[in-house]
This record gives C-alpha cells, sequence and structure tokens, in this order.
C-alpha cells in the first residue's frame, strides 16, 4: 500500500488578533521554552552510551522532530495570515469575526464567532470560517433562516443577534 497522501487544502488566509495572538504564543513557548529542555534532555540521554536503547534519547528525539514541524507550520502559516483587526463596514451582515447568536427548531439558542480555520475551537464557540455551518451563515442577516447539512440529517436555524464585539 502506498502512503501518498493528497495535498490537504488550505485553510482560508483569514485570523482574528486573540487567533494570532494564541499561535505565536505556541511559538514561543515551543522555541524557547520547550525545545531547549527537550535539547538539553537528549543531550543528557545521549551521555549515558547506547542509544539505540536509550528510551529518553529516542523519546527525546522524537519529540525534537514533533516540535521542529510544528515550529516550520506556525512560521509559514504566520507569514501567510491576514489578521482581520476590525468590523466590516455593513455590521447588519454576517462576516468574519461576527458574533452570530443561532436558535435552532427546538428553540434552544446559541452563540457562535465566526474565525478563521487556524484558530476554531467548538467548546469555546469558535467555528471556523471554512465549515459548512459558517459558509452558510455568511451574508446572511438577522431573522434569516438557514439550512445545515450535517451527517445526521438537515438542521435549520434562525439567526437571533449578531455582533462584533464579545459582549
Amino acid at each position: 500500500m502506498s502512503r501518498y497522501r493528497p495535498p490537504r487544502r488550505r485553510g482560508s488566509a483569514y485570523i482574528t488578533p486573540e487567533g494570532e495572538q494564541r499561535l505565536r504564543a505556541e511559538l514561543h513557548q515551543l522555541w524557547k521554552v520547550e525545545r531547549p529542555q527537550v535539547t538539553s534532555a537528549v543531550h543528557e540521554a545521549a551521555k549515558n552510551g547506547d542509544r539505540s536503547e536509550n528510551g529518553d534519547y529516542i523519546y527525546g528525539k522524537r519529540r525534537l522532530r514533533e516540535i521542529d514541524s510544528r515550529v516550520r507550520f506556525l512560521n509559514k502559516r504566520l507569514e501567510e495570515l491576514k489578521v482581520i483587526d476590525r468590523p466590516p463596514d455593513n455590521t447588519d451582515k454576517i462576516y468574519f469575526g461576527a458574533w452570530v447568536n443561532l436558535e435552532d427548531e427546538a428553540g434552544e439558542e446559541r452563540r457562535w464567532r465566526i474565525v478563521g480555520p487556524d484558530e476554531f475551537d467548538l467548546g469555546r464557540g469558535l467555528l471556523s470560517m471554512d465549515s459548512p455551518m459558517a459558509r452558510s451563515l455568511l451574508g446572511k442577516g438577522v431573522d434569516d433562516e438557514i439550512t445545515v447539512h450535517s451527517p445526521s440529517g438537515e438542521k435549520t436555524y434562525y439567526v437571533t443577534a449578531i455582533s462584533y464585539s464579545p459582549n
């Protein structure tokens, strides 16, 4: 069996200032804090002699590869991202960075923010702009109805509020 994987489609190149800050903090943590610690641990493990059966050495080298890979990705991604730090001219419609209140057919309301693919976190209510729900929301206004196709079937939501500030 081949190890070939088709290239993944690149996510949109937009990010909020908060998302950029989190990515830069992760980059700093990996490069300035974690990598020096792991490098030191690998150096100490290498002093112990036979490296072929040295678990600390093997794990440390693997962790260094993971850190270097993530650092390369973050550096490249941060160069190509465009930070969107101001609301659009028309704040009556849903665009990137909007906080959106949605009500489902059962009357339950949920608040989402449309963000870039590098910063989405469903637990915190951050929805990637490349997701099916966000794509169906973009350009809509208050009282609009959207239908989202999900694995469990079609779901209908109503836009109850749009805001470009977290409150």
